[in-house]
């Protein structure tokens, strides 16, 4: 999933975006409170984290304005402003949660997953398509009652493929979400990627789950 984080210090940020890209998010930095907005509204995420303390434009501004175009978007306010008053302000601007710096990465990241399952209620850990199984949870996946051995990106990618089933996915979308570059057309990067994924988990079985449309990329589905 692809994430904002808007945060003008340098260290904390990359921080930020270390931890989520491990925990396989795909976050996006902005320094600033205008480019936190341009990038707000001109992407669609997941998420949003932001601090409140932010030059060229307050966080509280940047949220009221978030809010105008996008109002279910949710956003965590990661600042260090700890009293009760402007957490009070920081919700009643349009937060959804609220977490004081310093702060253990563990809980920023449960409450990141915890405002996700809000914005989708109904969403599951498991998604099955034909005889496989992904569990975006435990990040395991498996055919048929065997396990596949996936590296990190694989299983991104299998991911990424499976809760878009039936959808034909262009190279270029898939290297914008899944590796966070943008495509060259003259590398062949997502084909060997997504060989080594056929190999792993096509290849013994008659019936095929990642097909290839000519002309515009892959599409995983059970034919």
């Amino acid at each position: 999933m692809r994430v904002l984080i808007i945060e003008d210090n340098t260290t904390t940020a990359k921080y930020l975006k270390q931890g989520l890209e491990e925990n396989y998010f795909l976050p996006d930095l902005a320094s600033d409170g205008e480019e936190g907005l341009f990038l707000a509204t001109n992407t669609n995420y997941a998420a949003i984290i932001m601090d409140i303390m932010l030059p060229r434009m307050d966080g509280l501004t940047l949220i009221k304005q978030i809010r105008q175009l996008n109002p279910f978007v949710p956003v965590l306010f990661l600042t260090a402003k700890d009293t009760i008053d402007d957490r009070v302000k920081g919700l009643e601007c349009g937060a959804d949660d609220y977490l004081v710096k310093p702060f253990a990465f563990s809980e920023l990241l449960a409450r990141i997953r915890a405002l996700l399952r809000r914005k989708q209620p109904h969403s599951s850990n498991i998604i099955q398509v034909a005889d496989l199984i992904i569990d975006s949870k435990a990040h395991k996946a498996m055919r048929a009652d065997s396990y596949i051995n996936l590296t990190a990106k694989e299983f991104m990618l299998l991911h990424f493929l499976a809760t878009r089933t039936g959808e034909v996915l262009s190279r270029t979308y898939i290297a914008e979400m899944v590796w966070d570059i943008n495509f060259d057309s003259d590398t062949n990067i997502i084909d060997v990627a997504i060989n080594r994924l056929r190999e792993k988990m096509d290849k013994d079985f008659d019936k095929k789950l990642i097909h290839t449309v000519r002309g515009i990329g892959y599409v995983l589905e059970e034919r």
